[in-house]
């Protein structure tokens, strides 16, 4: 299992109603994150957020993408992960150990994938992602997650 990519945007990027002339996305993956309990991860637009503090964090699967050929920059999530299914474990907890202090993230809520996806990701994604959009998370533990092997463990 390994984390294939993080993404960290310090701002919004998608507003109003979704049209074909999509603003230019910046790269904002990065190869390392700091996570703190309670508050999301550090230069992330939701990080302390009060109304987004239980799902500041969001994760998704690369299966769910892989047909695109896209990651998160076109997806618009945290985390993506390899060799977990995260989209049927609401309520769970997922512990992500990088070697640099395990993460406890809370899933809480599914991501759901929005218009703006099929001129992000491609045609029908916001459709085919129905279901496969990721999931919401409360950080429960600071902690660091770095691209590259991750060791993971359901604990509850």
């Amino acid at each position: 299992m390994r984390i294939v990519e993080l993404l960290v945007s310090p701002r919004h990027r998608l507003e109003g109603r979704p049209s074909a002339d999509v603003p230019p996305l910046p790269d904002e993956t990065v190869e390392r994150v700091e996570v703190r309990a309670g508050l999301g991860i550090v230069g992330d637009r939701f990080f302390n957020q009060r109304a987004h503090r239980t799902g500041a964090v969001t994760i998704m699967d690369a299966a769910a993408v892989r047909p695109w050929g896209v990651g998160l920059a076109a997806a618009r999530r945290n985390v993506l992960l390899e060799g977990v299914d995260v989209d049927g474990a609401t309520g769970r907890t997922l512990r992500l150990d990088c070697g640099e202090g395990a993460v406890d993230l809370r899933l809480r809520s599914r991501a759901n994938p929005c218009a703006w996806l099929d001129h992000t990701v491609g045609a029908s994604a916001w459709k085919g992602l129905r279901g496969h959009g990721g999931m919401r998370c409360e950080p429960l533990s600071d902690g660091v997650l770095r691209v590259g092997p991750v060791e993971i463990t359901w604990l509850e």
